[in-house]
């Protein structure tokens, strides 16, 4: 089995963890590319073996790679996106961080999550992503995220307007810090925090959720995921900020943004006994009652 294994910087308690994971795979006869930034990271810090190949692209792990294994939070999952991209690669992300929503394996669970993967005891569940088509080049060919789009003002001057119509269709002028365009996966994330609805991942659903809107009578509103969004940034500034996930730029107010639904999706691994139910009740204490 070749398995990429790609990580980011973290406390040095967390080193164990990782030697634990590749110990554990390589018992299991599995082949280790290893993210060179994260390696190098890693060799400062604890002696490798010299098995371990390196990658830098998602070319170098485009084929004949089985899974890929995300090393720390929810942060770094959203990283190996673009590592993955349209491959298909199954993510499994292992949890050193806080929450772990997406990284749903616990790190005192690294060696019965290894097994389970091994004995085949996983499903793979699909996640669709949301894609920037228009300005083309404000993210390149990374175009797309997990979890939402958002807009938000450049500082903490005035509020902005955001124009936005559906499918030519207006919609709402938005008088707001900001706005999310989430997908299913990311209504747990930033757009829950703003009030959005939860929304299950198997939903082919966008949420339009307004930062701090100034408007009583403004919610957030659940669309089809076949839609196509134009939005129109107003406002006395002469800047915004763009977010895809962790990635930011800036664009001049007055540009039109149109996004839509990705034409591929994520595959993320999800053990035997795992759902999206448990996670948030367990996660974010959904529905938590002492009378249940």
């Amino acid at each position: 089995m070749n398995i990429a294994i790609y990580g980011k910087t973290f406390e040095p308690e967390h080193l164990a963890y990782f030697k634990l994971l590749t110990g554990k795979l390589e018992e299991f006869g599995c082949k280790l590319k290893v993210w060179k930034p994260f390696f190098e990271f890693i060799s400062q810090n604890q002696a490798l073996t010299n098995s371990m190949q390196l990658f830098s692209s998602h070319e170098e792990i485009a084929e004949g790679t089985d899974f890929l294994f995300s090393v720390g939070g929810d942060g770094t999952l959203l990283g190996s996106i673009a590592l993955v991209r349209d491959s298909g690669i199954p993510i499994s992300g292992i949890n050193l961080g806080r929450m772990g929503f997406l990284s749903s394996i616990p790190r005192t669970e690294i060696i019965a999550a290894i097994n389970d993967i091994i004995e085949k005891r996983y499903r793979i569940e699909k996640r669709s992503l949301i894609a920037l088509q228009s300005p083309s080049d404000l993210f390149g060919d990374m175009n797309y995220a997990l979890n939402e789009l958002s807009i938000n003002k450049k500082d903490s001057s005035s509020m902005i307007v955001v124009r936005v119509s559906v499918n030519g269709n207006y919609l709402h002028s938005y008088w707001a810090d900001g706005l999310i365009i989430a997908t299913p996966t990311g209504s747990t994330a930033y757009s829950l925090s703003c009030n959005g609805p939860i929304i299950t991942p198997d939903s082919s659903s966008f949420v339009i959720t307004p930062i701090a809107p100034h408007n009583l009578t403004i919610r957030p509103i659940v669309i089809p995921d076949s839609s196509v969004i134009s939005l129109r940034i107003e406002g006395r500034s002469r800047q915004a900020l763009v977010c895809l996930d962790s990635r930011s730029a800036y664009i001049d107010t007055e540009t039109e943004l149109v996004v839509s639904k990705a034409g591929f999706g994520i595959n993320l691994v999800q053990r035997q006994g795992d759902n999206f139910f448990s996670t948030i009740r367990t996660k974010l204490n959904w529905g938590l009652d002492i009378r249940n």
